[in-house]
């Protein structure tokens, strides 16, 4: 065993296993005592410091310090740390008074974020009360980003997502709305001092080049951009039968929101076996709960369309094989091909990085999967005052599902870096 390093103050955050396997290190055992002594505002503040929305995340949050709960080694299930968030949250008092209130000092220095999703709120919410100008640009016509747009309302209500989404904008952040930002070479011609950006991965994977994709594409779509429709009131219904592809979290969610516009006979059907999903477990059990059967080791093969119509789609049966060294590999069964009839088919295998708004020739470099290079300790770019969100970088290497992370969990350590790159930029320091 080696010694105890008291000089890594990573060794004391390892002591509590919950709040260590926490990416954003919530003080659980804290919050969860005063809960218990019914001292609800405290224990939503206690959250808030640290983790920025406790009423969304007691709602959706991935819940990595469940499965490290040390409950779980003595008895079947951990404490459901999740839920007390919530409670915390539902039941708390007034709580606006004990937030920073402005106006606040100002220290002359201006910050642009692009995305006005959990990454940039919480640079927002940590920076203005310091004196930072925070000027905010999104496309959609409120703050929120992936939170609003892709999570069911069924799951986290509009007015838990406002409220708490609020709470920061009220501190005097400048809000530019329905504004699609288009080019960074035009945000850095604005003069600001830091631009920060948060845009999360904003889209869908997609599968091009599967037999008859191309040919019924009004009955094929992807699954952030099915949500994002539902979310903003543009779809309300859908075909009787409905095929999902994939095993992930925003699988779940369009398969339970297919459910509710008025899907009868809807299907998930995933490559992988059913416990490698990426999916929660919670999640894949919520499905099930409303009858949605799970189809595992079944590969997409082709779209079948007849006269421009899309009818479903064949599959291919597989297995997973394993090396030496644990890789694994889906290896066809040699049973026949599967057909499952479809009205609409809803692609979630994934989402990626998109940034064909920043031009190439601007002395920011990317890598040879076009995203951005970083310092992975500062987040900061190869231009000195641009800054990325480390989920635009490194999301599989977080506790979180990829497809997830940007909505789900606003962790501490992907977009709060004011200690490490303000005083780098001057930032710290009073403009003469």
């Amino acid at each position: 065993m080696k010694p105890t390093d008291i000089k890594d103050p990573e060794y004391f955050h390892k002591v509590v296993d919950c709040q260590y396997a926490c990416p954003a290190h919530t003080p659980v055992p804290e919050y969860i005592r005063l809960i218990a002594a019914e001292r609800y505002t405290e224990a939503y503040m206690i959250n808030w410091e640290s983790n920025v929305f406790p009423g969304v995340l007691g709602r959706t949050c991935d819940r990595p310090c469940e499965p490290a709960c040390r409950r779980g080694r003595v008895e079947e299930e951990p404490v459901a740390i999740c839920r007390l968030k919530r409670v915390a949250a539902d039941y708390k008092g007034d709580v606006k008074s004990l937030m920073p209130a402005g106006p606040f000092p100002k220290n002359g220095k201006r910050i642009a974020l692009i995305g006005g999703g959990p990454a940039s709120l919480t640079v927002a919410r940590d920076l203005a009360p310091l004196g930072y100008e925070i000027h905010l640009y999104d496309e959609q016509d409120a703050g929120g980003g992936m939170m609003r747009s892709q999570i069911p309302s069924f799951r986290l209500p509009q007015e838990v997502l406002d409220e708490e989404v609020n709470y920061i904008l009220d501190m005097g952040i400048h809000t530019q709305f329905k504004t699609y930002v288009s080019s960074m070479r035009e945000m850095l011609a604005r003069d600001y001092d830091v631009i920060f950006v948060g845009t999360g991965a904003p889209r869908g994977r997609d599968l091009p080049d599967l037999p008859g994709r191309w040919e019924a594409t009004k009955n094929i779509q992807i699954g952030i951009e099915f949500l994002a429709s539902v979310a903003f009131g543009h779809i309300d219904k859908i075909g009787k039968k409905v095929l999902v592809l994939g095993g992930g979290n925003t699988a779940m969610d369009c398969c339970r929101t297919s459910r509710r516009l008025g899907g009868d006979d809807v299907k998930v059907v995933v490559r992988s076996p059913f416990t490698e999903m990426k999916a929660s477990p919670w999640e894949k059990e919520d499905a099930m709960h409303e009858d949605i059967p799970i189809y595992d080791n079944h590969v997409p093969k082709s779209f079948v369309v007849e006269n421009g119509q899309l009818k479903g789609m064949t599959f291919q049966k597989v297995e997973a094989v394993y090396d030496e060294k644990g890789r694994r590999s889906l290896v066809p069964t040699g049973e026949p091909d599967v057909f499952f009839e479809a009205d609409d088919v809803l692609i979630a295998v994934g989402q990626e990085n998109a940034f064909p708004w920043v031009e190439r020739d601007l002395g920011l470099e990317f890598d040879k999967w076009e995203v951005p290079v970083l310092n992975e300790k500062t987040f900061q770019s190869t231009l000195p005052n641009v800054f990325l969100a480390a989920t635009l970088r490194w999301a599989p290497k977080t506790s979180l599902p990829p497809s997830h992370t940007a909505t789900r969990q606003p962790s501490r350590s992907t977009c709060t870096a004011r200690a490490r790159i303000l005083p780098q930029n001057g930032l710290g320091r009073q403009r003469t």
